[in-house]
């Protein structure tokens, strides 16, 4: 399955264009000077410019310790064999008990027994079973004399030495995976595992665990039931935790690609991540501020709560494998698995916390300080304990920090409180739409109008904007919800161009932009004689933007949401259908919503005349560094940006982040779990910082 990277949607292996929007899936655009390049092309031959799609493969070795106590306990045979020969009490002590593979085929069936074997077993349990086969006394002591000699048998016979792999090779047989650095020679039994960055030479392909994972979050047939426990048992146990865990702790883990298991090793295929900052690089920045700096604690203990149950707790502990990506979110490169008998509690936790500020030298606040100490001497017995005390000082702090940036007050307890007006420094805006998985044309429109001055000065840079912001959700038969959406676009854009001044248009002035939006589809309508659900509508969710001013106007169930770094992320309109209708009259929620109608609309531009039109409008300024998300109901249905807006929206607001990637991964993520609509998302992301009074 070819995967569309301009749509995303999925085309059969032999396609050579995306049947959906016609990309082409045999070569690359260059994003920088839109030349066309290669598919196995890392650089771009006109700018030079990384166009490869490149993963991180670690090399693992497959079994742990294939030893005797191993093989002993896969084979209660051996034990049995072991007393018969004991109980005939043979004075040859030459006589050898190890494995020979060019003896007979008794012995090749033990041989193979040893290598599927796939868990070391302690010494202590081997003798106990070999205890409880055989009562004689001194059996234990002559079994565990042999062991030792099976054991150098088994190490000199099964411990292979795989060959290097040239730069520019393969890594796979399928010739897909090219090296970029040198593979070194390595032993199969090895603990050290091996890294190398590959190239992926089909980058539109999806990888066989990917497709495994697609296949069962969709409906499946009997037949597809049966391939995918072949596929699932076939999954080695080292890619699980990534694919249990990725999906609700990424950025924190890498999105793993592949995984498959060739000659003596697993090879993973992850996300890149060694050229991100290393986290005591960061924490030595002093323009890295406190909070920041305690968040990356917290994440890091919701990130051991969740890596305990898969033994991989030692990934929060290896120095190399902290990193901060450019949104500021800590990360880790990979997972590390723990030693068997490691036994970590979260003091283990705490002393890579002292480590990060020895090293940067940072001064400790009071109570991370007392946290420190807490932890070395062992008063925080639980990770639960250690995340609300966390929590507690992060609230403290940015309490604080909120109240010494926007409000001024002396000892006097009437002095009002004073909010300082903001500037706004940074503007950054983008818009996209997508058909979705199961429609076969798109009826969302949206239109964006920027007049944006920037200014540099002593003080600094500052913005002056005035924007106008459009997103409607067509509606009707055939093709009249995509022309309905459309001419609420159009009709808003051009009143705006010519009512709009030097100040925030009014309220009134709002409401006649979208009365008047209303007015043409709906004329349109009676021209054409459109009828019940034949008559053409849309809903619609306007933002004007004067500077650090907004105004939002919403008609139908579009919405508007708003996100910072204080507030989280707030749903700022409420929908125009029964349901909510039924809540406002004061129905419970469970009981307006289990009405059949409940997400029927109650207002839409164009099917009635401006008598049944409302609008609602609203005005608000910003005070803080704000990521504002107009969207149609195919990114909002099931409460999907509710319960990800930590992952897909919060990275946003650094300014570093690419809002255009931000966007399509919203887009993607609603067509893996919604895409039963069109999805039409506009991201705006705004700076400010308070003005000099």
């Amino acid at each position: 399955m070819l995967i569309c990277p301009k749509c995303q949607s999925k085309n059969p292996q032999q396609n050579k264009f995306c049947q959906e929007c016609g990309t082409s899936l045999t070569q690359k655009t260059c994003p920088e000077c839109k030349t066309v390049v290669a598919l196995n092309a890392l650089n771009c031959h006109n700018c030079g410019t990384p166009v490869g799609t490149v993963w991180r493969a670690i090399l693992s070795r497959r079994r742990i310790g294939i030893t005797a106590k191993a093989a002993v306990e896969a084979s209660p045979a051996l034990v049995t064999s072991y007393q018969q020969q004991l109980a005939t009490r043979e004075e040859n002590e030459e006589q050898s008990y190890c494995l020979d593979v060019d003896k007979d085929k008794d012995d090749k069936d033990n041989d193979r027994e040893w290598q599927e074997s796939e868990k070391p077993v302690e010494k202590s349990n081997l003798e106990e079973t070999a205890s409880e086969t055989n009562t004689e006394s001194g059996c234990n002591s002559a079994i565990s004399s042999k062991i030792s000699k099976i054991d150098s048998t088994i190490e000199k016979t099964y411990i292979q030495t795989l060959p290097g792999i040239p730069a520019g090779a393969f890594l796979d047989a399928q010739k897909r995976y090219q090296l970029l650095e040198p593979l070194p020679p390595r032993a199969s039994a090895s603990a050290t595992d091996v890294e190398v960055k590959v190239l992926d030479c089909n980058p539109f392909l999806m990888s066989p665990l990917k497709t495994f994972v697609a296949s069962k979050n969709a409906g499946k047939t009997e037949k597809q039931a049966d391939n995918q426990e072949v596929i699932e048992a076939a999954i080695p146990q080292i890619a699980e935790p990534y694919l249990a865990l990725g999906k609700k702790f990424y950025p924190h883990l890498p999105v793993i690609h592949d995984a498959w298991e060739q000659k003596e090793e697993t090879v993973l295929l992850l996300e890149e991540r060694s050229d991100l900052d290393k986290l005591t690089e960061k924490w030595s920045d002093e323009n890295i501020d406190s909070i920041q700096l305690l968040q990356w604690l917290y994440d890091m203990t919701e990130l051991w709560a969740a890596l305990e149950p898969w033994k991989c707790r030692q990934s929060i502990l290896e120095e190399e494998n902290l990193r901060v990506n450019p949104e500021q979110f800590f990360c880790i490169r990979r997972l590390y698995f723990e030693k068997p008998d490691s036994n970590l509690e979260v003091h283990d936790l705490g002393e890579i916390w002292q480590l990060l500020f020895q090293k940067s030298q940072r001064t400790q606040i009071g109570s991370v300080t007392e946290l420190l100490a807490d932890l070395r001497c062992r008063q925080i017995q639980t990770i639960e304990e250690l995340r609300a005390r966390l929590k507690a000082i992060l609230d403290e702090l940015e309490t604080s920090s909120t109240s010494s940036v926007e409000n001024y007050s002396d000892d006097d307890e009437d002095t009002p409180t004073i909010v300082l007006p903001m500037q706004l420094v940074g503007l950054d805006y983008v818009g996209r739409t997508d058909i979705g998985c199961q429609r076969d044309h798109n009826e969302d429109s949206f239109g964006i109008e920027t007049d944006i001055k920037s200014t540099e000065g002593p003080l600094g840079r500052t913005v002056r904007a005035k924007c106008v912001y459009i997103l409607c959700d067509g509606m009707g038969g055939h093709a009249s919800g995509e022309v309905a959406s459309a001419m609420a676009v159009d009709t808003l854009r051009h009143y705006f161009q010519t009512h709009w001044g030097e100040q925030m248009p009014s309220e009134a002035t709002i409401r006649e932009a979208v009365l008047l939006a209303n007015q043409v589809i709906y004329d349109k309508n009676q021209s054409e004689k459109n009828y019940g659900s034949g008559r053409m509508g849309t809903t619609l969710v306007l933002v004007l933007q004067q500077n650090t001013h907004f105004a939002v106007a919403h008609v139908g169930d579009s919405r508007l949401y708003r996100l910072s770094q204080r507030q989280g992320l707030v749903q700022v309109t409420t929908d125009h259908e029964v349901g909510q209708r039924e809540i406002q009259r004061g129905y419970p929620e469970e009981v307006a919503y289990s009405r059949p109608d409940a997400y029927q609309l109650t207002q839409a531009l164009g099917p009635r005349d401006q008598d049944f039109i409302n609008p609602d409008v609203q005005f608000f300024d910003l005070n803080e560094d704000t990521l504002l998300i107009l969207a149609s109901d195919g990114l909002t249905d099931n409460n999907l940006l509710e319960n990800n807006w930590k992952t897909h929206l919060l990275p946003l607001l650094s300014p570093e982040a690419s809002l255009t990637q931000g966007v399509d991964r919203l887009i993607d993520l609603a067509n893996q779990y919604n895409g039963h609509d069109n999805i039409t998302a506009i991201l705006i992301r705004a700076f400010v910082k308070p003005s000099k009074i």
